[in-house]
Parts: C-alpha cells; sequence; structure tokens
C-alpha cells in the first residue's frame, strides 16, 4: 500500500510559531459550504396552526414573515427583435480587470529585497490559483527575517492549492529548523538546504493524504468527509522561492509547470535571462526518462505530452495518480470521488506523480541589479522567458525615466480581428509600456498587450467560455538591487 508506514500528519499541527505573514489584499476563501441564510433570517419565518380559528375554507394559517410583499412587476411590451447590444470591456475596465487583484510591496528592512509586486486575474470561478507572499522568522538565527514567495497552480479544483497556501511554508520552515547540517548555519551546504525544503513539500502532500484517508475510515458526518477528501481529489503545482539575506542567496523549489526565471542586468543595460526552474511535464526528456525508470516495462505512462492523461509529471494532490487502483475504486463508490483512470488509461504501479520538487540556489549579486519573475503556466503559454525578462526590463526603464510623460501608448492597429486571424502568443510588436504594477503589467503584455480588441476579446469571455481563450494567471516579480524603486 501507498501509505504504509507513513505518518498520520494532520493539516494545521505545524507549531504556530512558524507562521509565515501573509500580506495579502484579499481575504481566504472559505472552504466549508455555508448557508446564504443567517440564523436570524431562518428563525424569522414561523407558521402557527390557529386550531381555534375556523373559516369557511378551513384553517387559519397566521404567518409572521420577513418576506417582502411588493411583488416585481414585469412591464408589458412587445419581444425584442434582437436582444439588446453589450459591449466588451473598454480599456478603462480592461485596466480594472487585470488590477483587481495586484497588489505591491516596498521591502524596507530585508536587505537586498527593494520591492515587489503581484497580480491574478482568474478564467476559471472561482480561479483555482492561490498565492503566498511576506516575511518570515529565519529559520536557524532569531532575530533574523527571510522573504518567502509563492504560486500555486490549482486543477480540478481549487481545494489543493488552498492547502498549500495556508501550509507549505509553515511545512518547510518546519524542515529546514530540523536540517542536521554540518557547517555553520550561516554557511549552510546548498545540497542540505534543497533536501531540507524538498522534504517539506513531501511532508505536506503525505499530510494531504493521510488527512483523507483518516476522514475516509472515521465516523465524522459526511460533509466533513468531502470537505477533507478534496485537497487530494484535486491537485496543484506549487513555486516557492524563499530569500535568506544574510547569505543573498535565492532557494526556488518547483514542482510542477509554473516557471521563475531570473533577470539579470548586463554592464550594456540589457538583461540576462536565468531559468531558475524548469517546467516539469510530459514533454520534458528528463522527466519521461524519469517515470519510465521508475515503471519499468510500461510503455504507454507518457503519450502526447502529457502522463496518463495530465499534462504535468510532478503535483501535490491528484489521488487517482498516486493512489492504489483499489482504493481510488472504493472511495468512488463511497463518496462519488473522481473515477479512476481505467479502463481509458493503463494503471499498474501507482504512483506515477510526485510532490517531491526539483530544487535550485542563486546567489543574488549585490552588484547587480535584478529581478525574479514567478508566474503559472497562464502567462509562460503566452510568452518565453526571455521575452517576460525583456519586458520587465522595459519597465524599469520606465520607472527609471528622470521625467516619465504620462501618455497613451500607441494601440495595434490591423482592422477587425478574429482569434482565427491573430497570433495568440505574445509578439514584440504589441508591447506597451502603461502599468505602474510589473506584475499587471505582464499580465496585460501576455493577454495582447498594446492591442486591445485582443486583449478585451479575450477578458469579455465568461467562465466556462472562457478556459478555451486563456488560464488562469498568477504572476510574482521581485526586485532586487534597484535602489530607486525604494525611493518611489
Amino acid at each position: 500500500m501507498l501509505f504504509s508506514g507513513l505518518s498520520r500528519t494532520r493539516l494545521g499541527r505545524v507549531p504556530s510559531r512558524i507562521s509565515i505573514s501573509t500580506p495579502t489584499l484579499r481575504a481566504r476563501a472559505a472552504t466549508r459550504p455555508y448557508s446564504t441564510r443567517s440564523a436570524s433570517s431562518r428563525n424569522s419565518v414561523k407558521y402557527i396552526a390557529a386550531t381555534g380559528i375556523a373559516s369557511s375554507s378551513g384553517l387559519v394559517w397566521l404567518i409572521t414573515s420577513s418576506a417582502r410583499d411588493d411583488v416585481p412587476s414585469l412591464e408589458k411590451r412587445p419581444p425584442a427583435k434582437h436582444s439588446s447590444a453589450n459591449r466588451g470591456p473598454s480599456k478603462d475596465e480592461v485596466t480594472s480587470i487585470i488590477s483587481r487583484e495586484a497588489y505591491s510591496y516596498l521591502v524596507r528592512n530585508i536587505s537586498g529585497v527593494d520591492r515587489y509586486d503581484g497580480a491574478q486575474v482568474g478564467s476559471n470561478s472561482p480561479c483555482e490559483d492561490q498565492f503566498v507572499h511576506g516575511r518570515l522568522p529565519s529559520p536557524w538565527s532569531d532575530g533574523d527575517q527571510w522573504m518567502a514567495w509563492g504560486v500555486f497552480d490549482g486543477h480540478v479544483g481549487r481545494q489543493t492549492a488552498e492547502v498549500l497556501q495556508e501550509e507549505l511554508v509553515p511545512y518547510v520552515r518546519s524542515r529546514l529548523e530540523q536540517a542536521e547540517l554540518s557547517s555553520h548555519l550561516q554557511n549552510a551546504p546548498d545540497e542540505a538546504v534543497q533536501r531540507a525544503i524538498a522534504r517539506g513539500f513531501l511532508d505536506l502532500d503525505e499530510a494531504i493524504f493521510n488527512t483523507a484517508l483518516d476522514a475516509a475510515r472515521s465516523n465524522e458526518p459526511l460533509q466533513d468527509k468531502v470537505d477533507n477528501l478534496l485537497p487530494a481529489f484535486s491537485g496543484s503545482c506549487a513555486l516557492l522561492s524563499l530569500y535568506d539575506p544574510v547569505t543573498s542567496t535565492l532557494h526556488v523549489a518547483c514542482t510542477g509547470d509554473s516557471r521563475a526565471v531570473l533577470g539579470q542586468q548586463r554592464p550594456d543595460g540589457t538583461w540576462d535571462a536565468i531559468p531558475l526552474s524548469v517546467d516539469q511535464t510530459g514533454r520534458n526528456e528528463e522527466e519521461i526518462a524519469r517515470l519510465y525508470k521508475e515503471h519499468p516495462g510500461e510503455e504507454n505512462i507518457v503519450k502526447d505530452g502529457r502522463v496518463l492523461g495530465i499534462m504535468v509529471s510532478r503535483a501535490f494532490g491528484d489521488a487517482r495518480w498516486k493512489w492504489p487502483l483499489e482504493l481510488q475504486q472504493e472511495l468512488h463508490r463511497r463518496f462519488s470521488g473522481p473515477a479512476p483512470l481505467t479502463p481509458r488509461y493503463d494503471v499498474r504501479t501507482p504512483p506515477y506523480l510526485t510532490a517531491e520538487p526539483v530544487v535550485t540556489t542563486t546567489k543574488i549579486d549585490p552588484t547587480r541589479a535584478s529581478f525574479l519573475i514567478m508566474a503559472t503556466d497562464g502567462m509562460w503559454d503566452m510568452m518565453s522567458s526571455h521575452q517576460a525578462v525583456n519586458l520587465v526590463g522595459d519597465w524599469l526603464h520606465e520607472q527609471q525615466a528622470a521625467e516619465k510623460k504620462k501618455q497613451s501608448p500607441p494601440e495595434f492597429a490591423d482592422g477587425p480581428v478574429d482569434f482565427e486571424r491573430v497570433n495568440e502568443r505574445f509578439e514584440d510588436t504589441r508591447k506597451t509600456v502603461q502599468d505602474d504594477n510589473a506584475a499587471v503589467h505582464l499580465v496585460r503584455n501576455s493577454l495582447g498587450g498594446n492591442h486591445h480588441e485582443l486583449v478585451a476579446g479575450r477578458l469579455a469571455y465568461d467562465p466556462p467560455h472562457s478556459r478555451y481563450l486563456r488560464d488562469d494567471t498568477t504572476v510574482q516579480v521581485v526586485f532586487f538591487n534597484t535602489q530607486h524603486l525604494r525611493r518611489q
């Protein structure tokens, strides 16, 4: 059995002293279903049988209610020949949509970090992406602070990504505290740090499944069981960055196909794009080789760039790719969970996916301006790493201009368009710099840049139709050693 010998860790039992400050600009969505009527409103309707009162029509029911008595009146009019003509988002409305979940923070007390920006534009309803950002106590040195940023690309629901948002940083920090380091803590070997971070990822994925199995075997009410099963049934990628200002070290851990890239300025003012993660999908040759080595004799694990039907080769949750077939069938029967992958796919020796991340460690050069871009694949589907770095480099250049003139950017003009006639990916001819937030700037350019009709056309689609044109997109941009941003 996949879970034999695993600890029965329950979510939320990480010591409170390792919690992270997450100054996100929105409240976390509730994870449990709730009634849309308050207790007081439920009790406000009372039906009293007046058995002592008779009338010609039978019993009289005395009703005390908060129901309204002004019944709406539907006007008398002839039917319209056409439905009312609507208009898609205007330029101002486009800016409002892509800026709605944006945030920006100046960082004044963490050496090397000047500012970070973030933005999110959903396509699913509700958005399945989640994110985290903020400072946290150093795992090794009292009084010191680290920084953390994370984006979590959920799929088949948002439940797994919500667990990652709340718990991944505490689990990782707990493992860093426990790490047995052979040298002085401030000069910890990169490999030891990387192993601790990876172990924190695996601990949390194990806890997600242990929580689900404990709930399934418990005497809890059905709704509570389902609530604890959903993070195992759904799935999520995870991209987490931790920055240690004492050593100017950036650790990036990637599970899935969200991506991190470092932009570093050259002496001539241009920018290098340095990959800090590699997409883990069914098109990654190293991942394909790993899977076939782990599952010898199973020739059809990877087909058309997918692992038994799923795009990513590593993820949290996704029980159908990890649990034994018998367990999947049992939970499908008892709780109407996701149907097993069989008979469509040949499932013999799960698990096929893992939450274990690939962790990289990078020294941030204090003498060179640089920035970190982290984004879910909703953005990377539209542009390359080099294009994203150059876009942020252009944005920085505009911020540095001594007298930046606010003006309307030139708009792309090519007559009426449709999606068949236009390249959906970013093109340099559509580049625009008009947003004060670097993450919003990247989102706008990924949607079409200065081609307002293309951007507005994509945003005009609501769920579920929007999923054919764009994915949930979450972006974070962190600036290092760009002191002019501190003065804004």
